[in-house]
């Protein structure tokens, strides 16, 4: 178990260093081209495998359990953010739904054994991981109550992939940094968060005063 363990800790951070490479490609890159699209797809592919060695790492191995709340946000706003792309509706789909409701069932799973090993961990670090995820997921049951003419008018889709592929980035940014840079905690973890915010802020400005009308309404994935 404890060579599994290392392999798996290998491969976790492997892929999660090569993801991020990936994720800061695809925010610098051109919105739309190729360069976007490819370097897109292929940290999403990764971050599969960052979440599968994470929950492994958890639930197998019994290791940090902290990795659960942080491979859970990264999880779903990396899901979130591609089917955003694929709909680019919000017509309500029962796979949408089944994902959110079990990402908020091993939220309360994590909140119930954090509350029952005491405070272990930086509360800023906690609450604001866990009240990031909640704030996705509440927005995506709400956005089914916007009418649906004003949100493809408006393509609000455009901005909810901009917050969670960012969200998603951010999420392993903030590991990475939370572990290499440890002496430093909790500021190591919560200042990425801090800067993906300013990103998001204005990748959005610039989206709805340049951009809107030039990003593509059809993306090849």
């Amino acid at each position: 178990m404890e060579i599994a363990h290392k392999f798996n800790i290998v491969v976790h951070v492997i892929t999660g260093c090569i993801a991020l490479l990936l994720g800061i490609i695809a925010l610098l890159s051109i919105k739309g081209a190729t360069l976007h699209n490819k370097s897109g797809r292929f940290f999403l592919k990764l971050i599969i495998i960052v979440i599968i060695t994470g929950l492994l790492g958890v639930f197998v191995f019994k290791r940090n359990t902290f990795l659960l709340v942080i491979t859970v946000l990264s999880g779903y706003v990396s899901f979130s953010g591609y089917r955003i792309l694929q709909l680019k509706s919000n017509t309500i789909q029962v796979i949408d739904i089944l994902v959110a409701i079990v990402s908020l069932v091993v939220l309360g799973y994590f909140l119930y054994y954090f509350k029952s090993i005491g405070m272990i961990w930086s509360p800023i670090v906690i609450y604001s991981t866990v009240g990031a995820f909640l704030f996705v997921v509440v927005y995506d049951f709400l956005r089914y109550l916007i009418p649906k003419k004003k949100y493809k008018k408006h393509r609000i889709w455009v901005y909810e992939h901009i917050y969670k592929m960012t969200s998603a980035f951010s999420a392993l940014l903030s590991a990475f940094t939370g572990t290499v840079l440890d002496q430093y905690q909790p500021h190591s973890q919560y200042i990425p968060s801090i800067l993906a915010v300013m990103i998001i802020i204005g990748f959005m400005i610039y989206t709805y005063k340049y951009g809107l009308k030039k990003l593509p309404r059809k993306t090849k994935n």
